[in-house]
């Protein structure tokens, strides 16, 4: 349990999906969780049935609310749709195949410095990064004290998990962050953030 004042959010990734590894969903709508994914959801619920959960909050995309769906029904907890929490816009890259995309001359710069890239008719890291530690600066506010889960999706866990271990965000790219996984950050109400836990897939969460 976090220290008095101290807020515990456990960062959950959707599960698998059927384009998971070949597409870039992005934002589109329609696409739902396939039978492993299910699976993972339901694992994820497991785990974060015995924690004592003040709050449950989701991505508004389909395949972070299935995946929330179980944990909803053990815990008895309403999943709060929390648009901040959404897959990073990627624009006019939504839906292209990620193969055809790394062959793109700005798919380098996506790996290697994304702090100065922004998507073709989308957003930027920088303003996905800003939009989730904005989240987290009023979620310690409203649960401090508690613990709280949020589902969401990679490379907006990403983005805040190198906000919180105080890295730059060209490091990005160093974390991985597994579809059904589960990662940990202690937010205080004064002070740096402590990461407890990162993709964590099995045992307890934090």
């Amino acid at each position: 349990m976090p220290s008095p004042k101290t807020l515990r959010v456990l960062l959950v990734r959707h599960g698998q999906t059927p384009t998971t590894g070949k597409l870039l969903p992005g934002r589109a709508p329609g696409l739902h969780l396939s039978d492993a994914g299910r699976a993972q959801a339901e694992t994820v619920a497991e785990r974060l049935e015995p924690v004592g959960l003040a709050a449950v909050y989701t991505s508004p995309l389909e395949r972070a609310r299935e995946t929330a769906e179980p944990t909803e029904r053990r815990t008895g907890l309403p999943a709060v749709v929390e648009p901040a929490l959404l897959e990073c816009d990627f624009g006019d890259w939504t839906g292209q195949e990620l193969t055809a995309l790394s062959r793109l001359k700005q798919w380098r710069t996506v790996q290697t410095a994304p702090s100065t890239f922004r998507f073709p008719g989308g957003e930027s890291f920088v303003e996905l990064q800003v939009r989730m530690i904005a989240l987290m600066e009023r979620l310690r506010r409203e649960h401090a004290g508690h613990t709280v889960a949020c589902f969401s999706h990679a490379d907006p866990i990403k983005a805040l998990l190198t906000h919180a271990v105080g890295t730059h965000l060209d490091h990005f790219q160093r974390i991985d962050v597994a579809t059904g996984s589960i990662s940990a950050i202690d937010w205080p109400a004064r002070g740096a953030p402590v990461v407890r836990t990162v993709n964590s897939v099995q045992g307890p969460p934090a």
